[in-house]
């Protein structure tokens, strides 16, 4: 049998990853340039720069179904390339017919270097595959230097396989910044290749 031709999605995915300068070292050699010299800092410790990434799904049928529960974190872990955590309730709500400590979703941290690889994936591959895509919105920060995107569905990135996926869930994506103002935040995430909408 002969070698089929082209290349799997997988092997697209690792040379775009290739081509694409690391997000951390295009920081350092470029951005941190770039925002020097439009806010006039004074001092290089006053660049903003990221601080964390946490990723959250919040399922409520999840209290009821300790096997979904499980799915979750388990495809969070494969999504982050970290293991995820498990959150509980934190109080009882007898309307929604919730205990204290039952599970609810799952979330997870990322720092460092995964961080920047995470970051990375989203733009380069998970935010180019939702449909009619034409930028994320450029008002979702908190006032505070801080950004939250919410996705519709996990089977966007491509760890998640049609085959496993037992019902679509929404994740929200919080991207921690050490910007004090939403303005440089935003020129932050601008200038390492965020797809705001224009």
């Amino acid at each position: 049998m002969g070698i089929p031709q082209g290349d799997t999605f997988y092997e697209k995915e690792r040379k775009m990853t290739v081509v694409t300068k690391n997000l951390k070292t295009k920081y350092e050699e470029e951005v941190k340039k770039v925002l020097q010299e439009e806010f006039k800092y004074e001092n290089v410790h006053q660049i903003p720069k990221l601080s964390k990434i946490v990723l959250n799904m919040g399922v409520g049928e999840a209290c009821h179904n300790s096997k979904l529960a499980e799915a979750i974190v388990n495809q969070l872990t494969k999504i982050a390339g970290q293991k995820a955590l498990s959150t509980k309730a934190k109080k009882s709500i007898a309307a929604f017919k919730l205990r204290e400590g039952m599970p609810v979703g799952a979330m997870v941290t990322l720092r460092g270097e995964r961080m920047y690889d995470f970051l990375q994936k989203l733009i380069c591959v998970v935010l180019p595959r939702i449909r009619d895509f034409r930028g994320i919105s450029a008002k979702s920060f908190d006032g505070r230097g801080n950004y939250t995107l919410g996705l519709k569905e996990q089977s966007l990135f491509p760890e998640i396989s049609y085959d496993e996926l037992d019902a679509v869930h929404g994740m929200n994506i919080s991207i921690i910044t050490t910007a004090k103002t939403d303005e440089e935040a935003r020129a932050l995430l601008r200038a390492l290749g965020m797809p705001f909408k224009k």
